[in-house]
């Protein structure tokens, strides 16, 4: 069965696209079929894997209800349904719908070729979003090791607590991403602890830290694991694909 998760936090800047991107390609790489939806009108995931932006706006046209395979395979196992700017219009589209919400989540329904579909948010709680978390089984929220880490974080359970009830009772946590981790400063490890003291066992184990490698792959239109497996970047998306893995299991 697909599992569907949307990264999502309304606060920019955590580590959202990156998540995407090098946790489909840790999960591809271990043999799950991952389709990526670029969610995002920025593109970030489109371009970070080396996709034209504004091809045919195939996430638009998708959410429209267009006909055929909006799909681009990026390598084996992974794909992407790009987007660009022109997806900020949908929000006009969907304004003279009622049934809006629910676009995606029958979209979806019949995505049965995929073990894994992951979405990249606006960081908003827009219309997009909206459609991701309506859409999706779970939700992981990347939280960057900064000082404001947890601001924001009360109104996000707020939001999910709305989409809970109104459009998706079966919104889970996926996990809360530690992001950015510096273990050389006493910030990092108390943001840590305060995460941790806020969500529990909701927490995933991995933490990303702080990485060049990884912050260099996206401007090579690469994944953390094609641009430098070794690197602490990639093992740390590996052990995050492990984990996904396991709590799915």
């Amino acid at each position: 069965m697909t599992r569907s998760i949307a990264v999502f936090n309304q606060k920019g800047g955590v580590g959202k696209t990156t998540t995407v991107i090098n946790l489909a390609d840790a999960l591809a790489n271990k043999g799950h079929r991952v389709l990526i939806l670029d969610l995002d009108p920025q593109g970030n995931a489109t371009s970070g894997l080396n996709i034209e932006k504004d091809r045919e706006e195939m996430i638009y046209d998708y959410l429209l209800g267009a006909e055929g395979d909006f799909s681009v395979q990026v390598k084996e196992n992974l794909s992407i349904i790009p987007s660009g700017a022109g997806l900020a219009g949908i929000e006009i589209e969907f304004a003279r719908r009622d049934d809006w919400q629910t676009v995606l989540k029958d979209r979806i329904a019949d995505l049965e070729d995929y073990d894994y579909i992951v979405m990249d948010c606006p960081p908003s709680l827009g219309i997009l979003s909206i459609l991701a978390l309506t859409a999706a089984d779970g939700i992981l929220i990347p939280v960057q090791c900064e000082y404001y880490a947890l601001e924001g974080l009360s109104q996000l359970m707020e939001s999910i607590q709305l989409v809970r009830g109104g459009f998706n009772p079966d919104l889970e946590i996926e996990g809360v991403l530690l992001t950015m981790y510096d273990g050389r400063t006493n910030l990092s490890m108390q943001v840590v602890e305060e995460v941790k003291n806020y969500f529990k066992d909701a927490v995933f184990s991995t933490v990303i830290p702080r990485n060049v490698r990884l912050a260099e792959a996206p401007s090579y239109g690469m994944s953390i694991m094609d641009y430098d497996k070794n690197s602490r970047g990639a093992k740390a998306y590996a052990s995050l694909a492990d984990e996904v893995e396991k709590r799915r299991s």
